[in-house]
């Protein structure tokens, strides 16, 4: 027990150093803003703590929601010093942007309907249904943006434009398809040329991690250069989408959006609400869709390209993110634990790592190519409890727990040694980490 206590107080530390006031940042330094998902799971640790405080978490997101209800993933600070992070963006040149603050033209994993029920959950009913009755048409919004803007086709699956959107930045299924066909012919030069090893030297995100931990200086070149492209097109998705820009129908971001989906019929069941027949019908498509990302031979999920409906069948841990979903039958449920108990697979000694150990992808302690993260271990046991693997949650939260608690609450994990990596003092392993916790 003293140790449980003293690895809350350990979390509850790296929160209080993060807050700023009305939102909490990720880390100090790396990470100075905030950030959607970010904030989405500190709520859901900070429930616990003070409910206040969670429900100002949430609340603190509204003020960048654009008008046709997009959640950006990042609002930025005003500070002076962050003028040149602001105006990269530029999202002024976007109709629907707010005028009084500054966010990023993209969107990041839909899990805010995910943190409103989890903050809702500590909550008597009569304060409860006045918070879904705030916060159930800002969800409604962002749910139907993001099928009017992602799903032109209308086939069910949301498309991303940006692997910043994924929340798994540097994945290896956006990765592989960014090298194959989307760098510019100025950073290949760079690449031919060496010229990466001078750019290294102004890399403002190496400062605060070795670089060995974070995503090479070509794929951060190759990534600003698409969020410049996306501005050109003032982030205008018919315009983004004429031009064949990337496009991706991400398993990571669809599994959490169907789970989103679910928590956002809960919301309008207990208010008395009648979802739009438009919506409700979507949503069902999605489902059904959603099983199209299968892979009967490999026996797991995938991504697929928007415009080919190719699948992507490079492994991450998204395939095992169908879990969280909720929506997949129990066998396929079943094939997926298979690979998370498999020692060469996403079994290892602290799991669950962010790309399988066999992959030609597998760095232990690059970013989203290799390491254990807090949140995706969080996911997961939430799906394994659904579909009644509760000896698989439980052991894989005490993994999680063991690997905070000897490492601290760091951005990322080795998963072979439990070796912290990435950023110190991360807000969302410590927000988690409570969580669990609490949730024992």
């Amino acid at each position: 027990m003293s140790g449980n206590s003293d690895l809350l107080d350990q979390a509850k530390a790296v929160l209080d150093m993060n807050d700023r006031g009305h939102y909490t940042q990720p880390a100090h330094g790396l990470y100075p803003h905030q950030w959607l998902w970010d904030s989405c799971f500190v709520a859901i640790g900070l429930r616990h703590l003070d409910i206040e405080r969670a429900k100002a978490e949430l609340l603190s997101l509204l003020r960048g929601q654009w008008s046709n209800g997009m959640f950006p993933n990042i609002i930025f600070r005003d500070d002076p010093q962050y003028r040149a992070d602001r105006n990269v963006w530029r999202t002024w040149v976007n109709p629907y942007a707010p005028a009084d603050v500054m966010t990023t033209g993209i969107t990041q994993p839909p899990v805010f309907a995910e943190a409103v029920v989890q903050v809702g959950a500590k909550m008597a009913w009569p304060e409860r249904r006045l918070w879904y009755r705030l916060m159930y048409p800002k969800i409604l919004a962002y749910h139907q943006w993001l099928y009017q803007d992602r799903d032109p086709h209308k086939e069910g699956l949301v498309l991303q434009i940006h692997p910043w959107e994924t929340g798994l930045d540097n994945t290896p299924p956006w990765m592989s398809e960014m090298h194959e066909h989307q760098l510019p012919l100025w950073i290949r030069i760079i690449e031919k040329t060496h010229l990466n090893s001078v750019i290294n030297l102004f890399r403002r995100d190496t400062r605060s991690v070795p670089i060995d931990q974070r995503f090479s200086t070509i794929e951060a070149l190759a990534l600003f250069d698409m969020q410049r492209r996306l501005r050109r097109k003032a982030y205008n998705i018919n315009k983004i989408l004429d031009h064949s820009l990337f496009a991706i129908e991400d398993l990571a971001f669809n599994s959490m959006f169907i789970r989103a989906n679910s928590h956002l019929r809960d919301i309008a069941k207990s208010l008395r609400e009648d979802l739009p027949d438009d919506l409700e019908t979507m949503m069902t498509k999605t489902e059904k869709t959603f099983e199209e990302l299968w892979d009967q031979y490999s026996g797991q999920y995938y991504s697929r390209d928007f415009i080919t409906h190719r699948l992507l069948k490079t492994p991450s841990i998204a395939t095992l993110l169908p879990l969280y979903a909720g929506s997949i039958s129990q066998e396929r449920a079943d094939q997926l634990v298979n690979m998370l108990e498999n020692d060469h697979v996403f079994g290892p000694a602290y799991p669950v790592p962010s790309v399988p150990l066999d992959s030609f992808w597998f760095q232990p302690k690059l970013y989203w190519q290799g390491p254990s993260w807090v949140n995706m271990n969080w996911l997961i046991i939430d799906g394994l409890k659904r579909y009644g693997f509760d000896d698989h949650a439980k052991a894989l939260t005490e993994s999680t727990l063991e690997m905070v608690a000897e490492g601290g609450c760091f951005e990322y994990f080795d998963p072979l040694t439990g070796e912290p990596a990435g950023a110190a003092n991360f807000s969302w392993t410590a927000a988690l980490t409570i969580d669990l916790l609490k949730s024992k």
